[in-house]
């Protein structure tokens, strides 16, 4: 298989993936109680006016404004009540002149009246109210179409639907919604080595760190991860869970074995499960360069390295962006921040590389530290605030010059 280490760039890997397989969001409808956090699919145009009928904004007393115009604190106006306004009851009463309503918030306003006093701007004994300050017409009074008029269209497709939106969606009339589907990912770990989680480690074994921690990241990117757990190093094992993957998912994310060695045997066991097979192994990319990619059956094999954090930034270049895009998200944009570096970084021209720095305020503004633990080490990535990008073409980051960062999650406020 001549073809793998074919050594390309992440942009080549996006030209080649996409000649063989294009990203198709999927669609479903979801009640409002399962709609949040998920991805609206479609414009939502607003079924009533809201409110739908001119309502009470406070508690207080139905009035026609008029009557209340000589009201002060010095000369009071008295008007008589002649009844009640619960909200959710519609009112029978016609309010004539020289006459008032208790009204509560949200209530509807009976015909006649056409303004609200507060409740603290009047004295009640028995059936009359001696109302302290005047209102003009519409005071307290939430009209008819006020917040949002019929046929408006209040959210746009493309929106992440919080709490707020969902409240918005129900305020509108809607019972279920159109959202964007949840791309499902199959996720595999490879390694005679790894053990499950909990498990008793023996010698040699190391726990497998890849599963969760790349299902966390497919959630991250508006994805729904299946752990199909530990592959070992056995073909027929591999072959079983990919395709597995393949029948019970859109996507099949594989770590480990796929580099050069003579052990590493999981992209000719993929490719060999159907055409085109493997379209790319090798990036131009440290860490990541044993990265491959497959297409069998019209869907994609993500291969990406053993080391956690090689895996975790070629997940984060290759494969997040794609899942974002089935899932509804737009592309991320992380925030980006110019700092001191703090040591040389060497790196080996022709390869872009990413490297985890800690950012250190001092004196002199902001600083990063290479974070150079190996990309073995998983705490490489969670003690970083961030990453810089060195190009393919340079070797040298000289000590002292300014730096791009890239922030990961949670670092916005560095």
């Amino acid at each position: 298989m001549s073809r793998f280490l074919r050594v390309m760039t992440l942009e080549g890997a996006f030209g080649e993936l996409k000649k063989h397989w294009r990203p198709r969001p999927k669609f479903a409808d979801v009640s409002l109680h399962e709609a949040g956090g998920r991805v609206l699919a479609e414009d939502a145009v607003s079924k009533l006016d809201v409110p739908p009928f001119d309502r009470a904004s406070v508690d207080g007393y139905a009035v026609r404004a008029s009557d209340t115009f000589n009201a002060g604190e010095d000369s009071p106006i008295r008007l008589e009540c002649v009844g009640r306004l619960p909200a959710g009851i519609w009112p029978r009463v016609e309010l004539r002149a020289g006459k008032c309503l208790e009204i509560a918030t949200g209530a509807p306003m009976s015909r006649g009246a056409d303004a609200v006093v507060m409740v603290e701007h009047a004295v009640a004994r028995k059936n009359i109210v001696n109302f302290y300050r005047a209102v003009a017409p519409g005071e307290n009074v939430a009209r008819r179409g006020s917040e949002v008029k019929r046929g408006a269209t209040v959210l746009r497709a493309g929106q992440l639907l919080s709490s707020p939106s969902v409240g918005t969606l129900a305020a509108i009339g809607f019972k279920t919604v159109k959202v964007y589907k949840r791309p499902r990912v199959a996720v595999i770990s490879s390694g005679a080595e790894l053990r499950a989680l909990g498990s008793k480690l023996g010698r040699g074994q190391v726990y497998d760190v890849n599963g969760p921690a790349i299902c966390r990241a497919i959630e991250e990117c508006g994805g729904e991860a299946e752990y199909s757990g530990i592959a070992g190093d056995r073909p027929s094992q591999i072959a079983g869970l990919v395709r597995k993957g393949l029948s019970s998912s859109d996507v099949v994310v594989i770590s480990g074995g796929s580099s050069a060695g003579a052990g590493d045997i999981v992209p000719s066991v993929v490719d060999s499960l159907g055409k085109p097979g493997v379209i790319v192994h090798g990036l131009a990319l440290k860490p990541g360069k044993p990265t491959f990619v497959a297409v069998i059956r019209d869907k994609p094999v993500f291969g990406l390295p053993g080391y956690p954090v090689s895996t975790l930034i070629v997940f984060d270049q290759l494969v997040a962006p794609h899942l974002r895009y089935m899932a509804g998200l737009p592309p991320l944009e992380r925030k980006i921040v110019r700092a001191r570096l703090s040591a040389k970084i060497l790196s080996a021209r022709g390869r872009r590389e990413f490297v985890p720095v800690e950012l250190v305020r001092g004196r002199e503004g902001l600083s990063a530290r290479p974070i150079l633990k190996g990309s073995g080490a998983i705490t490489a990535l969670s003690a970083a605030d961030g990453y810089i990008e060195v190009p393919l073409e340079e070797e040298i980051i000289d000590e002292s010059k300014m730096v791009k960062v890239v922030l990961f999650g949670g670092a916005e406020n560095a």
